[in-house]
């Protein structure tokens, strides 16, 4: 019997790996046996990641430190594939099926785009759980659909920039279009409205479709910082996986505010030297929800299946207080808990568009 469950909170840290190739795409690590997935039975964790791949020190990140702690928690490999540039629907079917075939269980992919993907090779290979993290439009008994109420944390973005914003003018640059990033958009606006009356919000969207760049392209996020803090922005969120790394860098540039994203962006190494400028970062548990999954399936035995929602209220949701400059502010820090816990008992409704 598959059960659902929610989001259990997971500390856990990025290390860097080594990159081969593989048939259907870089890898980062392989197990080195082989087995049939005609059983359902597990020699690993497969991994497929989003636009951007690893190294954005965000997203797919947040997704691979889930992978590193499962294989040290479960005592099992892992294998995690990076994605190719312009690629369609049948190369990521084609990602997944392989490693479906190869034996892996569970197959996750990272990200939206993989919807159609997790579908159809889902179907193929009914033994295996697979997983996708920010879709919840897949109904099939061995398919976990792993999302998050982005908002709720996006909002606490926006009291932290309506309280830190000394121009009264803030930014948000989202990496594509979607619905998805609507979100934080949404939830970022009416934090800032919410707890100061005012401040500008300015919003920019990178590109119209992922295939265009707009969560792998540090550049293009630079130039919409640029732009936005030349307008008088001190305060800008970036919601752009890769992109928002350009984000950071203008905003350090600038001797600005940097509101990170989905990982502790004040804490990863490669950002090191931005960090002065990392404000806080509004964190969705990606880690946590790859790590849960796995667990289900490998030591459980009883895959996770369904809807698997994470938030404010069960901790899957939230900021980083890594930086002593936010965690240390008192009156900020009261504004948030009265924020968190309106949220919670829904006395604050937190817009999604």
């Amino acid at each position: 019997m598959r059960r659902v469950s929610r989001i259990a909170v997971a500390g856990v840290a990025t290390a860097a790996l080594a990159v081969t190739v593989s048939a259907c795409g870089s890898s980062s690590s392989e197990s080195s046996s082989s087995s049939s997935s005609s059983s359902g039975t597990s020699k690993g964790i497969g991994l497929a990641y989003d636009v951007g791949g690893k190294g954005d020190q965000s997203f797919n990140d947040a997704a691979y430190a889930g992978l590193v702690k499962a294989e040290k928690d479960l005592g099992v490999s892992g294998r995690d594939v990076e994605p190719q540039d312009n690629e369609s629907d049948a190369d990521k079917v084609q990602r997944l099926e392989t490693l479906a075939r190869s034996g892996y269980n569970p197959v996750i992919g990272v990200g939206f785009a993989y919807a159609p993907a997790v579908k159809e090779a889902a179907a193929k290979f009914p033994k295996i759980t697979f997983g996708i993290i920010d879709d919840n439009t897949i109904t099939a008994s061995n398919v976990a659909d792993m999302v998050f109420h982005e908002e709720q944390s996006s909002y606490l973005a926006g009291v932290t920039a309506a309280l830190t914003t000394k121009s009264n003018t803030v930014g948000f640059v989202g990496g594509v279009d979607v619905p998805l990033i609507h979100k934080f958009a949404a939830g970022f606006e009416q934090g800032v409205k919410d707890t100061k009356k005012g401040v500008t919000v300015k919003t920019q969207y990178l590109t119209q479709t992922p295939a265009q760049g707009g969560f792998a392209s540090p550049d293009k996020g630079e130039a919409a910082a640029d732009g936005q803090i030349e307008a008088g922005a001190d305060v800008v969120f970036a919601a752009a996986g890769l992109s928002g790394q350009g984000v950071i860098k203008s905003a350090a540039a600038h001797k600005v505010w940097a509101i990170g994203v989905d990982s502790d962006q004040y804490n990863q190494a490669a950002l090191a030297k931005y960090k002065p400028y990392i404000l806080t970062s509004a964190l969705k548990n990606v880690a946590g929800a790859v790590y849960d999954l796995s667990k289900s399936v490998i030591k459980d035995k009883k895959p996770l299946s369904g809807e698997i929602r994470g938030s404010l209220s069960n901790g899957a949701v939230g900021l980083a207080d890594s930086n002593p400059t936010f965690k240390n502010n008192a009156t900020l820090q009261a504004a948030l808990a009265k924020a968190e816990a309106g949220i919670k008992d829904g006395t604050i409704k937190v817009k999604t568009s």
